[in-house]
């Protein structure tokens, strides 16, 4: 009995060994990938199998691809942008259509020139040179014998051109020097202002001045007030190329990033450091006396080449005071007049240098990047002429 029993336990266990093999045969194994350490994952192969095939995919890792290099702008040549400017001043200013409307009268009577000189007040001009125009006009006008508008025309472009005087010289000092140690140094350019004058702007579109004339520029973002102008300067600079040298913390000394743009570009050997300061009123004695501190401390690396005071052109006479405060403080080299377009107050060009004696170098005349130009005083006078 017990002989039966196994003989019938041993042929069932054949049946179902079998029955299972015959249930597994038809079943594909899937070949699994080598289990590889995390560090050599991403560079090895991935087997796969395609879903019904016995074949084995191997897909190879991405490249990386390297982050592509911005595409930098290349700023507009220097040389004619007054003149590409000078229509877009004709139209927008109201001094020159108002002179000519006067003048196109023929004869002139008293009440005339007593319109031409409101008109010329109007300006921003200044009692001072407005009285002096006035007096050589009507001198010019006798001696010439007629009231001939054309004739009289060319007479007050004549004397304007001689207020604005095209003697100054208006150029930039912005080359290289060599210091008493005998180690070369940078030309520095600080640039100062009250609020909402364009001032971080200015500095922007001047960097994009300098490039188109070849030199290797650095800007300080010495503006620690606000964490924006730094952003701002920063984004200009990218579009040029140009590095900037910021604080990483808001409110920061900024006579202290002054000194750290100057010497970053002086051990460099870039051509040109400009650094942007926070706009402050003028009447804010310690914030003025902040900028001396500036100045002080950023020619312990190099002498500062150019003091330049931007100003709101629409501003008239209250940017002549602004200016004379400044002036008396950090010494200001050169005038940069923004937003000269779509305003009458083109005469503050006059009153700024004769209250100062000192030359305007640049003007605003658009809100394109490009549209900062080194001023020019014949083009200038004939484009208010022509309004």
């Amino acid at each position: 009995m017990t002989d039966q029993l196994w003989a019938i336990l041993s042929a069932v266990l054949v049946i179902f060994v079998a029955g299972g093999l015959a249930l597994t045969s038809g079943v594909r194994r899937r070949r699994q990938p080598p289990t590889l350490p995390p560090e050599e994952r991403s560079a090895q192969a991935i087997d796969t199998l395609t879903p019904g095939t016995d074949e084995v995919l191997v897909e190879a890792p991405e490249e990386e691809q390297a982050p592509a290099a911005p595409t930098l702008e290349r700023p507009e040549p220097v040389a004619g942008r007054m003149t590409r400017l000078r229509a877009r001043l004709a139209r927008s200013g109201t001094l020159g259509r108002s002179l000519l409307s006067i003048l196109s009268r023929g004869s002139l009577t008293e009440a005339d020139w007593e319109e031409i000189e409101e008109t010329l007040l109007l300006a921003d001009i200044g009692i001072g040179p407005t009285t002096e125009l006035m007096d050589r006009l009507r001198t010019q006008v006798r001696v010439l014998g007629t009231d001939d508008p054309q004739a009289v025309r060319d007479v007050l472009r004549a004397e304007l051109l001689a207020l604005v005087d095209p003697g100054m010289d208006r150029s930039l000092r912005v080359s290289p020097g060599v210091g008493d140690d005998g180690e070369p140094h940078p030309a520095t350019v600080l640039v100062v202002g009250v609020n909402g004058t364009g001032k971080t702007t200015t500095v922007g579109k001047l960097a994009r001045v300098l490039v188109a004339e070849d030199r290797e520029v650095l800007l300080g973002a010495a503006d620690t007030f606000r964490a924006a102008a730094a952003d701002q300067l920063q984004t200009w600079g990218e579009r040029v190329g140009v590095p900037v040298v910021r604080s990483d913390r808001e409110g920061a000394d900024p006579a202290a990033v002054a000194f750290d743009a100057v010497k970053a570009g002086r051990e460099a050997g870039v051509d040109v450091v400009v650094v942007d300061t926070a706009g402050r009123l003028q009447n804010k004695t310690d914030l003025m006396n902040e900028l001396g501190k500036i100045k002080r401390i950023m020619s312990r690396q190099a002498p500062v080449s150019e003091v330049l005071l931007v100003l709101d052109a629409t501003t008239g006479q209250n940017g002549l005071r602004q200016a004379q405060v400044f002036a008396d403080v950090v010494d200001v080299t050169g005038i940069v007049l923004t937003k000269l377009d779509g305003t009458a107050k083109g005469g503050i060009v006059v009153a700024v240098q004769r209250e100062l004696g000192v030359p305007v170098k640049l003007i605003g005349l658009g809100e394109g990047p490009d549209d900062l130009a080194p001023f020019d005083a014949a083009e200038f006078v004939d484009a208010i002429l022509e309004g």
